[in-house]
């Protein structure tokens, strides 16, 4: 599909590729929406095949992002970006900073924080070349690291999905096979046990399993086998698109609910597992906690607020439930059309509103 026309299927308001020579960057910024508000949304440094596969990551991430933020009830639009490139092995301060540039460059449109591969260190080398960033230490209101509240919104998410499809939002004994146990997974790990969860974890670093094992005395699979675990609750917390033509066959449970982003690797996948019926978290909704946390920075509230704001997400998913269940539709369409309804009605809020005389002329 042409560039142009992956832009305008999802109404993208724009999308810009950068490149720095010193430092190797290669990366790409995208802004879905901003009528809510100025786009919010993380950079993923990821090592993607090709500019085309990092292309399709960032106008999904950023179009979610959008929802996300309508949905949470936030004055945010939609953005994100990806670097292309081994986190690991391609990371530098340079890389950074020069990313940092081209995001200032954008005046505060885009607003970025860690994602994938970007740690809260890392966001301090791009605040040195910009002030659009959150999430980070050094200022007054950072907030730093959102995983924990990411986590505990998609906890109380996890509540609400066992209360509609399972009759109890009690987990002790509930089954939840968590895939990924990075920042968020391993929070979620912790909520969940702090209630009395049964675990199993995956990981594709088997040092996190251990810690995961350790602590709350999980147990590992391999991270092929996650999909085949029979259990409750499945709790995708890695990487997208893992709800696809392979794994749905596979899939031993009543629900999924978990923090990963795009989890549906096509719309029709969700049509899937409402007709199998599992019943399905929407992504952006459930692990919605990481943007109120950062959302938090840019208005002025703290920890504590940012969590009981989090804790809302088990009232929204109920809510989306029902729309879901009273329409006939599977729960990601109910959700978008919640996200598309707030944002309609701001638009034409906008459109109505008499315009300065300098403007007009």
């Amino acid at each position: 599909m042409d560039v142009f026309d992956q832009i305008h299927e999802a109404h993208h308001e724009q999308v810009v590729f950068c490149h720095d020579e010193e430092s190797g960057l290669d990366s790409i910024i995208a802004i879905h929406d901003t009528t809510l508000g100025p786009a919010l949304g993380g950079t993923r440094m990821w090592p993607y095949r090709s500019a085309d596969e990092a292309l399709i990551d960032v106008l999904r991430l950023s179009e979610g992002m959008t929802y996300k933020a309508a949905v949470a009830d936030l004055e945010l639009g939609g953005g994100k970006a990806v670097i292309i490139g081994d986190s690991k092995r391609d990371k530098t301060p340079e890389l950074l900073r020069a990313h940092g540039r081209f995001v200032d460059t954008l005046g505060g449109r885009y607003i970025t924080a860690e994602d994938v591969g970007i740690g809260v260190e890392d966001m301090e080398y791009v605040y040195e070349e910009t002030k659009h960033v959150t999430g980070i230490r050094s200022t007054p209101h950072g907030s730093g690291d959102p995983s924990p509240v990411t986590a505990y919104g998609v906890y109380h998410g996890i509540k609400a999905s066992c209360r509609k499809k399972l009759g109890t939002d009690e987990l002790k004994g509930i089954r939840v096979a968590v895939q990924g146990a990075g920042h968020v997974g391993y929070h979620l790990c912790e909520n969940l046990a702090s209630e009395g969860a049964v675990l199993t974890i995956c990981d594709i670093d088997d040092e996190r399993v251990r810690k995961v094992v350790d602590d709350f005395r999980a147990t590992p699979v391999d991270t092929d086998a996650i999909y085949d675990v029979n259990c409750d609750v499945f709790a995708p917390c890695a990487l997208g698109a893992i709800i696809n033509d392979g794994t749905l066959r596979r899939l031993r449970c009543s629900i999924v609910a978990g923090a990963a982003n795009n989890q549906l690797e096509e719309d029709r996948h969700g049509d899937a597992l409402d007709a199998k019926g599992i019943l399905y978290a929407p992504d952006y909704v459930i692990n919605a906690g990481g943007l109120i946390n950062v959302y938090g920075e840019l208005v002025g509230y703290g920890i504590e607020t940012a969590k009981e704001k989090a804790r809302g997400i088990y009232g929204t998913l109920l809510s989306i439930y029902d729309i879901a269940e009273e329409d006939g539709i599977p729960t990601y369409r109910a959700a978008d059309r919640l996200a598309r309804e707030r944002i309609r009605k701001a638009r034409e809020q906008k459109l109505e509103r008499p315009q300065p005389v300098a403007e007009r002329a």
